[in-house]
């Protein structure tokens, strides 16, 4: 039997592929090699009767540092002066880990202070309608 059926991977629109296989195949896509942002990989898959089929597949390569803005929002209209905070880290060094600048501060959600805040009620609210001196006893 003549096996022809053959798989090509294309990377954006490149009219060249960048690998051709015989199916089933695994391959591991080295993201190192592509610069970051949106790309998309085309798979055309060939039967053995010659009918050709398609799938595109985008992703996104973000291999550089890791980039977070706070107080600035996409698309956002601002006025006077806005303050922003920028933070950036990568996985460039293993062996060491620098705990200050690691994490982009934020400030606490107002939802946790509403929770905070209806708890100490609660408790305060308890405390005064049913504290009692005569209700608890000395077992000594």
């Amino acid at each position: 039997m003549n096996d022809n059926r053959k798989i090509r991977v294309f990377l954006d629109e490149d009219p060249v592929p960048f690998a051709e296989f015989s199916p089933p195949v695994k391959f591991v896509l080295d993201t190192t090699k592509i610069p970051d942002g949106k790309h998309q990989l085309r798979i055309v898959a060939q039967s053995t009767s010659g009918k050709e089929g398609i799938k595109t597949v985008s992703f996104e390569v973000r291999n550089g540092p890791s980039i977070s803005v706070l107080g600035l929002h996409d698309g956002e209209v601002v006025t006077d002066q806005v303050p922003v905070t920028i933070n950036s880290y990568g996985s460039e060094r293993n062996d060491f880990f620098l705990i200050r600048g690691s994490e982009t501060p934020k400030g606490i959600p107002a939802w946790v202070w509403a929770t905070v805040i209806s708890f100490v009620g609660f408790a305060l609210f308890y405390f005064i309608m049913y504290w009692n001196p005569d209700q608890y006893k000395s077992f000594f």
